[in-house]
Protein backbone atom coordinates (compact mmCIF):
# COMPACT_ATOMS: atom_id res chain seq x y z
CA UNK A 1 0.00 0.00 0.00
CA UNK A 2 0.96 3.59 -0.61
CA UNK A 3 -0.20 6.70 1.15
CA UNK A 4 0.04 10.11 -0.50
CA UNK A 5 -0.51 13.33 1.42
CA UNK A 6 -0.60 16.71 -0.30
CA UNK A 7 0.08 20.02 1.39
CA UNK A 8 0.80 23.62 0.54
CA UNK A 9 -2.44 24.74 -1.00
CA UNK A 10 -4.04 28.04 -0.17
CA UNK A 11 -5.49 31.33 -1.33
CA UNK A 12 -3.20 33.61 -3.33
CA UNK A 13 -3.52 36.48 -5.75
CA UNK A 14 -2.89 36.34 -9.47
CA UNK A 15 0.82 36.51 -10.19
CA UNK A 16 1.80 34.97 -6.88
CA UNK A 17 3.64 31.71 -6.33
CA UNK A 18 2.81 28.61 -4.34
CA UNK A 19 4.63 25.36 -3.65
CA UNK A 20 2.79 22.11 -3.23
CA UNK A 21 4.25 19.03 -1.60
CA UNK A 22 3.26 15.38 -1.81
CA UNK A 23 4.67 13.07 0.85
CA UNK A 24 4.63 9.39 -0.02
CA UNK A 25 4.87 6.46 2.34
CA UNK A 26 4.57 2.73 1.96
CA UNK A 27 5.67 0.90 -1.18
CA UNK A 28 7.36 3.92 -2.67
CA UNK A 29 10.20 1.81 -4.04
CA UNK A 30 7.70 0.43 -6.53
CA UNK A 31 7.03 3.86 -7.98
CA UNK A 32 7.69 4.54 -11.62
CA UNK A 33 6.00 7.84 -12.16
CA UNK A 34 4.46 10.43 -9.90
CA UNK A 35 2.23 13.19 -11.08
CA UNK A 36 0.04 16.16 -10.28
CA UNK A 37 -3.49 16.50 -11.53
CA UNK A 38 -6.10 19.14 -10.84
CA UNK A 39 -9.84 19.43 -11.02
CA UNK A 40 -11.83 22.62 -11.02
CA UNK A 41 -15.55 22.72 -10.20
CA UNK A 42 -17.60 21.47 -13.12
CA UNK A 43 -14.54 20.46 -15.11
CA UNK A 44 -12.80 17.20 -15.83
CA UNK A 45 -9.61 16.24 -14.12
CA UNK A 46 -6.61 17.73 -15.90
CA UNK A 47 -3.03 16.53 -16.11
CA UNK A 48 -0.61 19.10 -14.70
CA UNK A 49 2.81 17.50 -14.50
CA UNK A 50 4.61 14.23 -13.84
CA UNK A 51 8.10 13.13 -12.98
CA UNK A 52 9.95 9.87 -13.50
CA UNK A 53 10.82 8.86 -9.97
CA UNK A 54 14.11 7.28 -10.99
CA UNK A 55 15.48 9.63 -13.63
CA UNK A 56 13.81 12.85 -12.59
CA UNK A 57 12.60 13.54 -16.12
CA UNK A 58 9.65 15.93 -15.99
CA UNK A 59 6.54 16.15 -18.14
CA UNK A 60 4.12 19.07 -18.22
CA UNK A 61 0.66 19.85 -19.39
CA UNK A 62 0.43 22.61 -21.98
CA UNK A 63 -1.44 24.97 -19.69
CA UNK A 64 1.36 25.09 -17.11
CA UNK A 65 4.51 24.86 -19.22
CA UNK A 66 6.95 27.60 -18.35
CA UNK A 67 5.14 28.45 -15.10
CA UNK A 68 5.17 25.27 -13.03
CA UNK A 69 8.15 23.12 -12.08
CA UNK A 70 7.92 19.58 -10.77
CA UNK A 71 10.68 18.05 -8.68
CA UNK A 72 11.25 15.28 -6.19
CA UNK A 73 13.40 14.43 -3.20
CA UNK A 74 13.97 10.69 -3.34
CA UNK A 75 15.51 10.56 0.11
CA UNK A 76 12.39 12.09 1.63
CA UNK A 77 9.93 10.38 -0.73
CA UNK A 78 8.46 13.77 -1.45
CA UNK A 79 7.38 15.40 -4.68
CA UNK A 80 6.97 19.13 -5.19
CA UNK A 81 5.14 21.42 -7.56
CA UNK A 82 6.45 24.97 -7.71
CA UNK A 83 3.74 27.13 -9.21
CA UNK A 84 4.71 30.61 -10.40
CA UNK A 85 2.75 33.34 -12.15
CA UNK A 86 -0.49 31.85 -10.93
CA UNK A 87 -3.68 32.70 -12.78
CA UNK A 88 -7.31 32.53 -11.67
CA UNK A 89 -7.79 29.62 -14.06
CA UNK A 90 -5.28 27.63 -12.00
CA UNK A 91 -7.88 27.48 -9.23
CA UNK A 92 -8.64 23.83 -8.53
CA UNK A 93 -8.12 20.95 -6.17
CA UNK A 94 -4.67 19.56 -6.84
CA UNK A 95 -4.04 15.85 -6.45
CA UNK A 96 -0.82 13.89 -6.45
CA UNK A 97 -0.75 10.39 -7.81
CA UNK A 98 1.64 7.50 -8.15
CA UNK A 99 1.99 4.94 -10.91
CA UNK A 100 3.70 1.72 -10.00
CA UNK A 101 6.28 -0.04 -12.11
CA UNK A 102 4.53 -2.07 -14.79
CA UNK A 103 1.25 -0.24 -14.39
CA UNK A 104 -0.49 1.67 -17.17
CA UNK A 105 -2.51 3.88 -14.90
CA UNK A 106 -2.04 5.87 -11.73
CA UNK A 107 -2.58 3.44 -8.91
CA UNK A 108 -2.67 5.66 -5.85
CA UNK A 109 -4.09 9.11 -5.25
CA UNK A 110 -3.89 11.66 -2.49
CA UNK A 111 -6.91 13.44 -1.03
CA UNK A 112 -6.10 16.74 -2.69
CA UNK A 113 -5.26 20.27 -1.65
CA UNK A 114 -7.21 23.36 -2.66
CA UNK A 115 -5.50 26.12 -4.60
CA UNK A 116 -7.48 29.31 -5.10
CA UNK A 117 -6.13 32.19 -7.16
CA UNK A 118 -7.99 35.47 -6.92
CA UNK A 119 -7.88 38.09 -9.65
Amino acid sequence: QVQLVESGGGLVQAGDSLRLSCAASGRTFSSNLMGWFRQAPGKEREFVAAINWNTGSPFYGDSVKGRFTISRDNAKNTMFLQMNSLKPEDTAVYYCAMRLVGSVKYDYWGQGTQVTVSS
